[in-house]
């Protein structure tokens, strides 16, 4: 992920990641190969790997690069993708992902990541994390490969919760946009409410309201709001963050995965057509490598969870190594840049402004 800010000359220091080694539908061994590929590119990192002792020892040990680098918390349980939340949270504790979220929760570590189950992930991280004051309901945001300068647009809420109501989206604005500031540079981000149109009349109840919600809090919130936003707009450069419920945003997050999926198939088979196609595959190679790293999803791996009072990256359940790598490198990157603190005293910032508003009022009768 090149967009992300690079935050390794700031004289940071080291940065400790604590990741859940169970939850991924490829098994610890992905895990420890993802923390190895990482560290080949970010020499500065530390991390601790949650799970059962005597499996996790003999994958660190065949790899004489982690010597030092990683520590191991045993933790015998094991949340799967078919656990309910609500299980979950009432017997989740002595699971590797109640593990890696009470080492940030004790400060051992800056940033958790899991590939784990999202539901449980984020049951268990609001349990343990608890929600910054002012958040009522946390969101996930995803980066975006667009068509903007950066390279990515931050959409959000992307299914932590498939309900939003207007205050609700407020919210996911103001993340956004710091989001936006601290993982993409960006000083002063565009933030767009998808909707089914972009004329004023159109949308829900909800939308109209929380439109004027976020436009009145633009130069508080440092972002401009350009409006309703439709769903060619996610990849394009008219916003930087899309704002929408997670509902939505699930459905639009599955399906980009699912057409970028396509698109590489659908690329194979018409240069394996017929010989003169295949000669022209070699001549396109470069470009055509370009092209599957741009929109490769193992590259642009891991949700943030956002409005907790830590900060939680969920890894796609299915990633490899690559994955997992670039998971690890964007919680670095938030970690460096202190998002978590500065998230934090935006939301507490907005909390007090809306606190105010019906004061202000009441004054005014």
């Amino acid at each position: 992920m090149t967009s992300l800010k690079d935050h390794s000359k700031a004289g940071a220091g080291r940065v400790t990641i604590s990741i859940d080694a169970m939850g991924g539908d490829r098994g610890p061994a992905a895990i420890v190969a993802g923390i190895y590929e990482s560290l080949r590119h970010n020499p500065d990192l530390d991390f601790i790997l949650h799970g059962p002792a005597p499996e996790l020892e003999k994958l660190v040990a065949k790899r004489r690069e982690l010597d030092g680098r990683v520590t191991i918390r045993n933790a015998e349980g094991v949340v799967s993708m078919d656990d309910k939340p609500s299980q979950v949270m009432r017997h989740g504790k002595g699971t590797s992902m109640w593990s890696a979220l009470e080492s940030v929760r004790d400060g051992d570590a800056k940033v958790a990541v899991s590939c784990g189950n999202t539901g449980a992930l984020m049951a268990l991280s609001m349990i343990r994390l608890r929600k910054l004051p002012g958040v009522d309901r946390p969101a996930i945001a995803i980066l975006w490969p667009s068509r903007n300068p950066q390279g990515f647009n931050v959409m959000l809420d992307v299914g932590a919760d498939i309900r939003a109501d207007a205050q609700d989206l407020l919210q996911y604005a103001l993340m956004g946009a710091s989001y936006a500031r601290n993982g993409l540079d960006l000083e002063r981000p565009r933030v767009g409410l998808l909707n089914v149109g972009t004329e004023e009349h159109k949308g829900r109840a909800e939308l109209k309201e929380a439109q004027e919600m976020i436009r009145a809090r633009a130069d508080e919130g440092d972002y401009d709001y350009v409006g309703f936003v439709e769903g060619g707009d996610i990849p394009g450069n008219r916003c930087d963050v899309i704002v929408t419920d997670g509902f939505t945003g699930n459905i639009a997050l599955k399906t980009g995965e699912g057409t970028a999926s396509l698109i590489g198939a659908l690329l194979k088979e018409a240069f394996a057509y017929s010989p003169l196609s295949r000669i022209a595959s070699v001549l396109a190679l470069t470009s055509l490598k370009r092209l599957q790293k741009r929109i490769d999803p193992r590259r642009v791996n891991g949700g943030v969870f956002l409005g907790l009072n830590g900060t939680v990256v969920k890894s796609h359940g299915g990633a490899d190594a690559t994955g997992i790598s670039a998971a690890i490198k964007l919680a670095a990157e938030l970690a460096r840049s202190g998002f978590g603190d500065r998230l934090a005293a935006r939301v507490a910032s907005a909390a007090e402004v809306a606190q105010d508003a019906p004061r202000q009022e009441d004054d005014k009768t």
